[in-house]
């Protein structure tokens, strides 16, 4: 099945954390650097849109607001939902069951503009989906009861021609994706500080149902400093691409 070439980008801690107290604490350098390195015109990567999981999206960009359904909305058609967009770049969130409280079909991170695509599975309302429709929010459906991943990054080449994404987190999605072969490159932005906690999410976590703690390798790519903040690359070894 064809897809787009996936190339998980993140920033952790020195103990492999993505969210936490650490943030801030080695000042502005690191985030600059994972910001120009994804996003800027003439950073490393040029992608055509960003991948992240519902919960990684609420604590960004919705903030666990609830959607305001239409229980009685008309029957929306069956199928994918494909408009037009003005912007150059997409953020693709994984919904399955559709609860992402949407304000609005664009999303602003920093001076990146980008249209809001759903990635949504069979359980997804039909109130949901006219909501997403109300709002220009195109999406796709990708598997019945639980997501099919292959099957979404196929739709997002050939429906919304994407070359390359990035995966964005959270730490069960990007080791979801690892688990099945889907993720081709890791860009790690290694930020020099750490807080020792044990209660934020790793770069990496296995979650039942969903993928197992089989051991990946990884090649290395390329090491590069700014600072004191390092920027790993590496290989993902059990790409389906390979």
């Amino acid at each position: 099945m064809d897809r787009p070439y996936i190339f998980c980008h993140m920033a952790t801690s020195l103990d492999g954390k993505i969210s936490g107290p650490y943030h801030g604490a080695a000042g502005p350098e690191p985030g600059q650097l994972f910001y120009h390195l994804a996003f800027e015109k003439n950073g490393y990567y040029q992608h055509q849109g960003w991948l992240s999981g519902r919960t990684t999206t609420d604590d960004n960009f919705t903030f666990y607001k609830k959607p305001d359904l239409d229980q009685n909305a008309p029957q929306v058609p069956a199928g994918d939902f494909v408009i037009p967009t003005k912007f150059d770049k997409y953020y693709i969130s994984i919904d399955p069951h559709g609860r992402l409280a949407w304000q609005s079909n664009e999303l602003v991170y920093q001076t990146t503009h980008a249209q809001v695509l759903e990635v949504l599975t069979g359980q997804a309302s039909n109130a949901y989906k006219a909501f997403l429709r109300h709002k220009n929010i195109p999406y796709i459906i990708s598997g019945k009861d639980k997501l099919d991943a292959k099957l979404a990054l196929d739709k997002l080449k050939n429906l919304f021609h994407m070359e390359t994404v990035m995966l964005g987190g959270g730490g069960v999605l990007n080791w979801s994706f690892i688990q099945q072969g889907l993720c081709d490159e890791i860009s790690l932005v290694l930020t020099p500080a750490a807080d020792g906690s044990s209660k934020t999410p790793s770069l990496f976590e296995a979650r039942e149902g969903l993928s197992k703690a089989t051991p990946v390798s990884f090649t290395l790519k390329g090491v590069e400093t700014k600072g004191n903040t390092v920027w790993l690359r590496y290989l993902v070894n059990n790409t389906d691409k390979q």
